[in-house]
């Protein structure tokens, strides 16, 4: 058994380096404008298109590793695979896509947690070594390449004393995080990842058959750019960079509580939601529960050990804790809680809802229930803390509809040791998949909505789970800028007309 969470883990850290405007290693490539891109008016042909970048098919001998993705429950066989090295090979593989009639794919970080960023004998887009970063610490702007992972934007900004909302695992690609809306230790503080989204530069599909790139942001396809932030990935076209408009942040308190055991859970859980929405917007804090442990983890931002001790004490002192407490760079801690994927199980299933009442002893009771018969060590309930200055839109507004929840919860099911295999049968699966699907049905006159980057398939009412009453406008956007639905996968937006 470890003794780390699926998202966290206190350990000693590196110190950063110098401060630098470009990723170490990595060839930032120039992106062409739109002028580069091949138009196409309605009905209009293209010059026919070829694939380039880094490709990989199935004969070659990365395909298995290049098909794989973090959840490897899930098995995918897609006829092509290219890496994009730049805007114009997006633009050449959407071209390609449309000409051939193959059905397509965009891919990040790889984390769809239902395999979505995958197609079985279809054209996958991987943006994932898009990884060219620009800062202006003067109007502290910062536009990356949709490649990079939440670890690579944190740590990067963080050499500037910038930060930006992520979520807390660095795996996870900072484009599809943020264009579902994107939350975690910031969001308090910071609001949502995509509030901080100032910008996009987007690649979809024009005409009949071809491509071409457009700018989103509060004077260009304003409301592209509304979509962007929080409709999630792969919507309405490829997105190939992004610009956001960063925070000041110099240094953080992390705090980690553990309680052995879940004998103290309500105490625990009842004290948390009580205290944490409404704290110091500069307190961020996630509770997670396994069958043997409770974990509290705390970043304050800006505030000493001192405050932090102060802010969560309503919580640290229900039963005896193990606690520990370090302050930094938010790059250094973020970096230092990662847990390496290869430590994680293989398979995984999640459920996504928020809360906007303060779960009664009975909510409770049936967690600890739960959690007691959980099928593994790894398996979870996880719980985000909102409030804040999440509860405020940016300029312009998102498509994000669940700023006034109370937290967001995520009972979660992980099993089965990392193969390198997609797919693989493990025995636990049916009890796995059993357990979390029981959970989740427990836990529904507890909670409502739904999160876009935490999708259910079997989910009946998902358009107004992820979207609310943003769905219809929604629709509208995607029909002015997808009409014929290019980009679709089992819970994508329809175009308005369909």
């Amino acid at each position: 058994m470890h003794d780390y969470s699926r998202r966290g883990l206190l350990k000693a850290t590196a110190a950063a380096g110098a401060g630098a405007v470009v990723l170490p290693g990595i060839a930032a490539a120039e992106a062409p404008g739109a002028s580069a891109a091949t138009e196409g008016a309605e009905g209009a042909k293209c010059k026919p298109a070829k694939l380039t970048g880094r490709i990989v098919r199935p004969d070659d001998p990365g395909y298995a590793s290049a098909s794989l993705g973090w959840d490897e429950y899930f098995a995918h066989y897609p006829l092509v695979i290219v890496f994009a090295q730049n805007t114009q090979d997006v633009v050449n593989a959407l071209t390609w896509a449309r000409q051939n009639d193959v059905a397509l794919r965009v891919r990040s970080g790889r984390h769809s947690l239902e395999g979505w960023s995958n197609v079985d004998n279809g054209l996958v887009i991987d943006v994932s070594e898009l990884k060219s970063v620009h800062i202006d610490t003067a109007s502290r702007i910062a536009t990356v390449g949709a490649g990079l992972s939440q670890l690579e934007a944190v740590t990067t900004l963080a050499k500037k004393d910038l930060a930006v909302t992520t979520g807390t695992e660095g795996s996870v690609g900072l484009s599809g995080a943020t264009l579902g809306g994107g939350f975690g230790f910031l969001t308090r503080y910071l609001g949502m990842a995509c509030d901080s989204l100032v910008g996009a530069e987007v690649v979809v599909a024009s005409g009949a058959e071809c491509a071409k790139v457009v700018k989103a942001d509060l004077s260009h396809n304003s409301d592209l750019l509304w979509a962007l932030r929080g409709a999630g990935n792969g919507n309405f076209g490829i997105v190939t960079s992004l610009t956001y408009k960063a925070a000041p942040l110099k240094s953080v308190t992390y705090v980690q509580a553990t309680w052995e055991g879940i004998d103290d859970l309500h105490g625990v859980f009842d004290a948390w939601q009580s205290t944490a929405p409404i704290a110091d917007n500069r307190l961020g804090t996630q509770v997670e529960i396994h069958r043997n442990q409770i974990l509290l983890f705390a970043v304050l931002a800006e505030g000493t050990p001192e405050e932090a001790n102060e802010l969560l004490a309503p919580i640290l002192s229900v039963g005896d804790p193990q606690v520990s407490v370090q302050v930094g760079n938010w790059g250094d801690i973020y970096a230092g809680f990662q847990v390496p994927t290869a430590d994680e199980a293989g398979n995984w299933k999640f459920f996504s809802q928020f809360t906007r009442k303060p779960f009664p002893k009975k909510a409770i009771s049936l967690i600890a229930s739960f959690m007691q018969d959980a099928p593994t060590d790894d398996s979870n309930f996880f719980t985000q803390a909102f409030g804040g200055v999440v509860r405020k839109s940016p300029r312009g507004g998102t498509a994000f509809p669940h700023r006034d929840a109370l937290f967001y919860s995520e009972p979660g099911a992980g099993w089965g040791p990392r193969t390198g295999k997609p797919g693989v049968c493990d025995p636990l699966t049916p009890q796995a998949q059993a357990w979390i699907a029981e959970f989740s049905q427990a836990l529904r006159p507890y909670v409502n909505g739904a999160y876009v980057n935490v999708p259910n398939i079997g989910m009946q009412d998902w358009e107004t789970a992820y979207w609310g009453s943003n769905f219809d406008r929604l629709r509208e956007i995607k029909a002015k800028y997808d009409p014929r639905n290019v980009f679709q996968y089992e819970q994508s937006i329809p175009p308005a007309f369909c």
